[in-house]
């Protein structure tokens, strides 16, 4: 009887051109097109960034060190074009106006420093609301300073490397699918968790609240039904509303990675293909089922409640910030899955699945965060069936 419910709801479900919207073409589109969107607007601005001509303001003589080392660094480094100034407030308002994009002042004494071999000041001025002008400023100076160091080795006849009286390397232990797992494994969770509850969210409401409207839930409850088996038949289509909505943001996730060629990188690419393999799908499914069903059994009870699809809108759509805030919890550095956050709803999701990418997930943890998301479950599904009960609540 529940399963006969379960099919008669999903029937009416997949007839609902905006649920199906909202559950299946835009999880599938949405990441597509922001990426595509965003590669193309930042490949734009590198690109942009590389060859602009970069005009820098020198408070100083023209005949100076830097000067002449700026005017011979080659065009390769960026085309640059040099403006003097005589004092730095009207260089720093050229920068304001944009007329420049990076600014130097030199000491008066300059020269003399370099004569006693002594670091030589210098001032540098650039706006850091304009993309790469700092990068490109550091790329300048570092090269000049790079080749002022090599002379100054010469014409003190000195060998660089017997300054240097250690050689020190640093050594990444973490393999590469750890650390996807570790410092970009939160956003699958992420994703997730958003999808899965704006999933949930139509379908709930247009089953309680929207029958109420429609006035066509006394027709049901005149039926030798039992009431918990109507509840669950329904709760059941929410459920894999939720799931169809969260698989099809991976499935968009997953065509942005392998049409559009977001990853060049081959071998980032072969990480991420052995990190999606059945066993690993398997266990988030494991996690997500009780999330989903616990997104349920929250949204019941508010649309059983509710007089109007409007109303029971009005009440849940801000419940999803509050249930995606703490996934948020997954782009935090140092936070790991332990025995407290392992006991922390939707937290302990996002860690685990970090965990799992990573493939540092321990058992242990993985089934107390299991065993914490069911029980959650069960319990937002007996209020959900109180709710439901209740005939105050279900007959308009």
């Amino acid at each position: 009887m529940i399963f006969t419910i379960f099919k008669k709801e999903l029937k009416d479900t997949l007839r609902d051109k905006r649920t199906l919207i909202m559950m299946l073409v835009i999880p599938i589109l949405i990441f597509p097109i922001i990426l595509n969107i965003f590669v193309g607007i930042s490949s734009s601005f590198s690109e942009e960034a590389a060859q602009k001509t970069v005009k820098i303001g020198v408070v100083g003589k023209k005949d100076n060190y830097v000067v002449n080392q700026l005017e011979a660094l080659p065009n390769e480094m960026g085309k640059k074009e040099l403006v003097f100034y005589k004092d730095t407030l009207d260089m720093i308002e050229a920068i304001e106006l944009d007329s420049i994009q990076i600014g130097m002042y030199f000491v008066s004494d300059f020269p003399k420093y370099m004569e006693a071999k002594s670091p030589a000041p210098i001032a540098v001025y650039f706006n850091a609301t304009d993309m790469g002008m700092k990068g490109r400023a550091e790329l300048y100076m570092s090269t000049i300073e790079g080749i002022a160091t090599q002379e100054r080795y010469i014409a003190m006849d000195l060998v660089e490397s017997e300054l240097r009286p250690l050689e020190t390397s640093y050594n990444n232990i973490a393999s590469n699918k750890e650390m996807i797992g570790k410092l970009a494994g939160g956003i699958l969770p992420y994703i997730f968790i958003a999808f899965g509850f704006i999933g949930c969210m139509y379908p709930a409401i247009d089953l309680f609240t929207g029958e109420k409207e429609r006035g066509t839930i006394e027709t049901l409850l005149t039926t030798p039904v039992l009431r918990w088996q109507i509840l669950f038949g329904k709760m059941g289509v929410v459920v894999l509303s939720g799931l169809l909505a969260a698989s099809c943001a991976l499935l968009g996730l997953f065509l942005s990675i392998e049409v559009l060629d977001i990853v060049d990188n081959q071998e980032l690419l072969d990480v991420i293909h052995s990190i999606l393999n059945f066993k690993f799908i398997l266990l988030l499914y494991a996690l997500l089922l009780p999330l989903t069903v616990f997104f349920a059994g929250v949204m019941i009870p508010i649309a059983v409640y509710a007089k109007s699809f409007k109303e029971a809108q009005s009440i849940i759509t801000p419940l999803n910030i509050v249930m995606v805030l703490p996934a948020m919890v997954g782009f935090f550095p140092g936070v790991e899955l332990n025995a407290t956050t392992a006991s922390i709803p939707v937290v302990n999701v996002v860690l685990a699945t970090k965990e799992l990418i990573a493939g540092t997930l321990d058992i242990g943890l993985l089934l107390l965060s299991f065993s914490v998301m069911i029980g959650l479950a069960v319990i937002a599904v007996v209020i959900s069936y109180k709710r439901f009960d209740k005939e105050t609540n279900v007959i308009m």
